[in-house]
């Protein structure tokens, strides 16, 4: 049974390099080293590609859903709550600074629509996640996080500045390497070590 690997955003060029696309944008770029080329399925609402890491194969998903949406996209490869653990869903995370990444494995949703929406759709809560940072932090090193539904919807829509970008690929470059860890060694190990 092959690895499925999700990156949440929004579909369409005016969500492109927003805040709420970290998931899509880190998955672009780790099908894009694999030298995957992506195939569109207008009837399941996605972009897929293959890729393996060792004898591991994978498929990488990008719903072309809106957000809330997620989990239709992802019901087409994941047909039960034990296929579910070989699931990787890689999301923007405003509780953690721009550049971080923090990995778990069945929690619940954090209020991410994305992340409710698979919930649903595959019945359990039992896949390995990969949360990426997007918010600003103080000189000091607090978190300066929007409060407001309006802001919050204001923040996480709005492109990532030149630098945030910068700092982006870094991240990206890393999430490559814990998905890698993740597919040959398993989620457990890849949370000891990256976490």
């Amino acid at each position: 049974m092959a690895w499925i690997i999700v990156g949440l955003g929004n579909p369409g060029e005016e969500y492109e390099n927003t805040r709420h696309n970290t998931g899509r944008m880190a998955l672009e770029a780790y099908a894009k080293k694999a030298g995957a080329l992506w195939k569109e399925d207008k009837k399941a609402k996605l972009h897929s590609t293959g890729a393996s890491v060792g004898k591991n194969l994978m498929a990488l998903v990008l719903p072309d859903t809106f957000m809330n949406k997620s989990g239709a996209a992802v019901a087409k490869f994941v047909k039960s709550q034990k296929a579910a653990e070989k699931m990787v869903v890689v999301y923007d995370d405003l509780d953690l600074p721009l550049g971080k990444i923090k990995l778990s494995f069945d929690r619940g949703s954090g209020g991410h629509k994305g992340i409710e929406s698979i919930e649903k759709q595959v019945k359990t809560r039992k896949f390995t996640r990969i949360r990426i940072g997007v918010s600003p932090e103080t000189p000091g090193g607090k978190l300066k996080k929007p409060q407001g539904e309006d802001k919050v919807v204001d923040f996480i829509l709005a492109p990532f500045k030149s630098a945030e970008m910068d700092e982006l690929k870094k991240v990206f470059k890393k999430v490559g390497e814990v998905i890698d860890v993740i597919v040959t060694e398993g989620h457990v190990i890849a949370m000891n070590r990256f976490n």
